[in-house]
């Protein structure tokens, strides 16, 4: 079964060569837009199998095409060739539902492999870019963690957290730490101000809730 393409770039030269290659291994290109508003009306048009997505053009760009076709008409796998390797780009295109990102500076012979996995319903990336997206998911699950545990909590604010989940007064938890009780009192204050909370109870309510009361420094879990 035939492919079809739809190619979005306003540089009509670029979309000409495009074309040229993607006919040459197999593809049929059933149209060509100069925007992003094309693209779109062009999608609901010809229901391409494949758009090959520019990121710069006039009226609307490549990530908001994007997202509007894929919110209307999600079957419709969405390829951004751009020049631009901007790590923001490049999350925004995959958030947006794009199935690949790939840079204009591809030798043949790369882009033909890329284009037969997508083909074959692989999603693809050029050389380099995995490992950006990558970091950005890890530091993205770094900060959900973060986040779940506290954020913005230091590491000794974190222990006194722990102690205060387990009913611990200020004088138990300044013994177990081996810290004073006006810097256990120091520590509290900023436990309520980073966590927008009001006093103790709500402290020990959080900290169950987020699961710092099964071990505490010392203690077992």
């Amino acid at each position: 079964m035939t492919t079809k393409a739809l190619l979005a770039d306003d540089h009509a030269l670029f979309r000409a060569g495009l074309a040229s290659l993607l006919r040459a291994w197999g593809l049929t290109v059933v149209g060509q837009a100069d925007d992003g508003e094309e693209a779109v009306a062009a999608a609901r048009q010809l229901r391409p199998d494949i758009i090959f997505m520019d990121i710069n053009m006039p009226r609307l760009n490549g990530l908001e095409a994007t997202r509007a076709i894929k919110a209307e008409l999600p079957d419709i796998k969405v390829v951004i060739l751009t020049v631009s390797d901007d790590e923001q780009d490049l999350f925004e295109a995959i958030k947006s539902g794009a199935e690949g990102y790939l840079l204009k500076n591809l030798q043949e012979d790369e882009f033909a492999d890329l284009v037969e996995r997508l083909r074959r319903g692989e999603p693809i990336m050029s050389p380099g870019l995995a490992k950006k997206l990558l970091q950005e998911f890890a530091r993205l699950r770094r900060e959900k963690q973060d986040t779940e545990a506290g954020t913005g909590l230091t590491e000794r604010e974190r222990e006194v957290l722990e102690c205060v989940s387990r009913g611990a007064t200020n004088r138990e938890i300044s013994t177990e730490l081996y810290i004073s009780e006006n810097t256990v009192n120091y520590h509290m204050k900023n436990i309520l101000s980073k966590l927008h909370l009001r006093n103790r109870s709500e402290v020990v309510a959080w900290a169950l809730q987020h699961g710092f009361s099964s071990v505490g420094p010392g203690g077992t879990g």
